[in-house]
């Protein structure tokens, strides 16, 4: 029997069961409540109604694109729509600025979305293969910016900029149904659309492709053992769902217009994903009812408000709903992909043996001092441009810090944490803008605020997980930018400008110059406060339990108490810099807290390092720094290609290639004075060590890391006794 036909046999089999009406409609269930809400509280005519069916048509193309590289990799790939808008773009452009007959511009399109497909595979996804799915996930933001840029450049081959464009009909048809006139794009939409369904179905069912895929999707290294082609699988996958984007995107440039923009946007995101989650991620019936449902609801929505921003909120609790329900079991493959996101390691703090070695006191001072120069004298230098720059950095170093505590320590992966920010930014503007009070009162109690709403966000982690949570945070994070921020709910956040009050009542902050000091400040309290807690028992507690909660739990350590208090701190840390954020503009600024700052928030601090503090901070400065020494659209590609070059060739980020040089020169000083350190013989900064917090220093003043490594392995009877000169 071939390896196909196994796994034919194997995917065939199901539990047995009844297989009543209900089994049969259970799926599209969801779907017909989403349906049940829009008639209820969004009616609409029934002209209306078809146009909802048609948008729906179209978005439930894009998840069923996201459902298969689910399937493949166990990934959400925020570049799904990039991967369709470049070559539709191409397409499109050829048709409307290329004068280039309508079924040859869409075929060149339908060609580069091929290939880009493959290369997306080949180039990207192939070379994360054996890596963390957090990691991968990251990379497809990376490939989404790089496609990105992509798009925005095209229309320069014709001597145009990016604008709203529409693709004109093929052919000329009309047909007005109640009082909404359709044309031959709406044609296409509706016949096309369904097409690709039944074709997709028809690949997974009834074609070897679509066995494999469906029966090596729990158990890809089962798959591998039994001699399926596990590459050349994954190129079919991710050819076929940017295939699928393109024509989503192609056919929506007909019955509305071409997006452009920096990728489709985040919204377009939460669509396919609300209809992803409903659909249990890889029902593929169930994904596409569903998006076609919230098809309906957008236009429901938008008919009875006349905007969409209550869509988001809508969506929001669909989600949250839904993965909490469905949560109650989990398969193996869901287990395995929660556990995978937890890639983060630890830095390894320096052996006190070589810590007193009089090269390293000299390096470390001398680090320090030129470090201290750098950001205490290097703002004199700027202007006033550069200077509320530098204060920006700080601040979002400072968000940085406070995902490191979240993810890097805890493990949760929160994509929101820009609402976190938020929440202390609308804190502190009332506080300073509308009472008057000081910055450093207003940050105590908006970090009190920003724990509290963390923890009450935090309260689904307890039933979820990875790719789930952030699913969920980043929903959440579109809902509250959209709907909270927005002063929907209530003008409860004052907008207008006000004088900074002084710090203390009696220090004034009202230069670019003096809010930056006040930021780097804050940012070292910041520092020095995380460190301590990352030395004491909660830090231990926080590595332990994301590493091996069940083992955490069997020392009788709770872990829901520990996961909230991650949540409290991280909470707490990012509503202290949305302070920073009101202070530095002088007022509140919705537009700072969009979820597509949480979604660059989060990678630029996987760039600098989950791993550690310093790992916040350097990514602040590398993912800022590229958005304002270059222009856009070229900001895009420096940060959607420094993603991807950082982690192809530093998995662990900047803070890992700073800790490896720092081994280097500690392996050195050790060979200069004759000291064996057992810790920096094996030393890499893969291994789970303890974090090298901020000065990185051994955390306990009274052993090193090589008399505990000792101590552990004593019994063995290996050495690693300082052999001469070293104390």
């Amino acid at each position: 029997m071939s390896a196909v036909d196994g796994l034919r046999a194997s995917s065939s089999r199901r539990p047995s069961g009844p297989t009543g009406w209900w089994q049969r409609v259970a799926p599209v269930a969801p779907a017909i409540g989403i349906v049940a809400i829009q008639q209820i509280w969004f009616p609409m005519p029934v002209g209306a109604v078809a146009s909802g069916v048609v948008l729906g048509l179209l978005g439930a193309l894009g998840a069923l694109g996201l459902a298969l590289v689910w399937r493949a990799n166990r990934i959400v790939n925020f570049a799904q729509g990039d991967l369709g808008a470049l070559p539709a773009t191409l397409g499109v452009l050829l048709v409307v600025l290329g004068g280039l007959p309508w079924i040859v511009g869409i075929a060149a399109g339908l060609g580069a979305a091929v290939v880009v497909g493959v290369l997306a595979d080949v180039l990207v996804v192939r070379r994360f293969f054996s890596s963390p799915r957090l990691l991968l996930t990251v990379a497809t933001i990376g490939l989404a910016q790089v496609l990105a840029f992509g798009a925005l450049l095209l229309p320069q081959l014709w001597g145009e900029g990016p604008g709203i464009r529409t693709l004109p009909p093929p052919f000329e048809f009309s047909f007005e149904f109640g009082g909404v006139i359709f044309d031959a794009n709406d044609l296409l939409a509706v016949v096309v659309a369904p097409l690709l369904m039944v074709g997709l179905a028809f690949l997974l069912r009834a074609t070897d492709t679509g066995v494999a895929v469906r029966a090596s999707a729990d158990r890809v290294e089962r798959a591998a053992l039994l001699g399926v082609p596990v590459h050349r699988l994954e190129v079919q996958v991710w050819t076929l769902a940017t295939v699928l984007s393109f024509a989503s995107v192609v056919l929506t440039a007909g019955v509305t217009s071409l997006p452009f923009g920096v990728g489709l946007g985040l919204s377009v995101v939460l669509r396919a994903l609300a209809a992803l989650v409903i659909g249990r991620m890889t029902n593929l019936v169930a994904i596409a009812a569903a998006a076609v449902a919230i098809g309906l609801l957008e236009r429901g929505i938008e008919w009875n408000t006349g905007d969409l921003l209550l869509l988001a909120p809508v969506l929001a609790a669909l989600i949250l709903v839904s993965l909490l329900v469905q949560r109650r079991g989990q398969t193996r493959a869901e287990r395995d992909g929660s556990s995978s996101w937890r890639g983060v390691g630890d830095v390894r703090s320096v052996p006190r043996v070589l810590a007193r070695l009089p090269e390293v006191r000299v390096a470390t001072v001398g680090l320090w001092v030129v470090v201290a120069a750098a950001v205490v004298l290097g703002p004199l230098a700027m202007g006033t441009n550069g200077q509320l720059k530098a204060a920006t950095v700080v601040a979002f170093a400072v968000v940085g810090v406070s995902i490191v505590v979240l993810t890097g320590w805890a493990g949760p992966v929160s994509l929101g944490q820009m609402a976190f920010v938020g929440v202390g930014a609308a804190v502190g503007a009332r506080m300073m803008g509308e009472w008057g009070w000081e910055p450093i009162t207003a940050m105590l109690v908006a970090a009190v605020c920003g724990a509290l709403v963390a923890v009450v966000v935090g309260l689904p982690a307890l039933r979820l997980d990875g790719l789930y949570l952030a699913v969920t945070t980043l929903a959440l994070s579109l809902a509250a930018s959209a709907w909270v921020f927005s002063n929907r709910i209530g003008e409860w956040i004052p907008l207008d400008s006000f004088d900074r009050p002084a710090l203390l009542r009696s220090i004034p902050v009202d230069t670019p110059l003096r809010i930056y000091y006040l930021s780097l400040a804050v940012l070292a309290v910041v520092l020095v406060g995380l460190r301590g807690v990352r030395r004491g028992r909660t830090g231990r507690i926080l590595v332990a339990l994301r590493d091996n909660e069940p083992g955490v739990s069997a020392f009788g350590v709770s872990p829901v108490r520990a996961k909230l208090t991650a949540f409290a701190v991280s909470g707490a840390v990012a509503a202290v810099a949305g302070v920073l954020f009101v202070l530095q503009q002088g007022a509140f600024r919705a537009t700072t807290f969009l979820p597509e700052e949480s979604l660059t928030v989060f990678v630029s601090t996987v760039i600098g390092g989950l791993a550690s503090l310093t790992g916040g901070v350097l990514g602040a400065v590398f993912q800022r720094g590229a958005q304002w020494l270059l222009p856009a659209p070229w900001s895009f590609l420096a940060t959607g290609a420094g993603v991807l070059l950082v982690l192809l060739f530093l998995p662990d980020g900047l803070g890992g290639l700073w800790w490896r040089l720092r081994d280097r020169y500690l392996r050195w000083a050790a060979r200069r004075n004759a000291v064996a350190s057992l810790a920096l013989q094996r030393s890499s900064t893969e291994d789970h060590v303890v974090d090298a917090g901020v000065d990185g220093v051994d955390p306990d003043p009274g052993v090193g890391i090589a008399d505990r490594a000792l101590a552990e392995v004593g019994s063995a009877g290996e050495t690693a006794e300082p052999t001469g000169g070293g104390r």
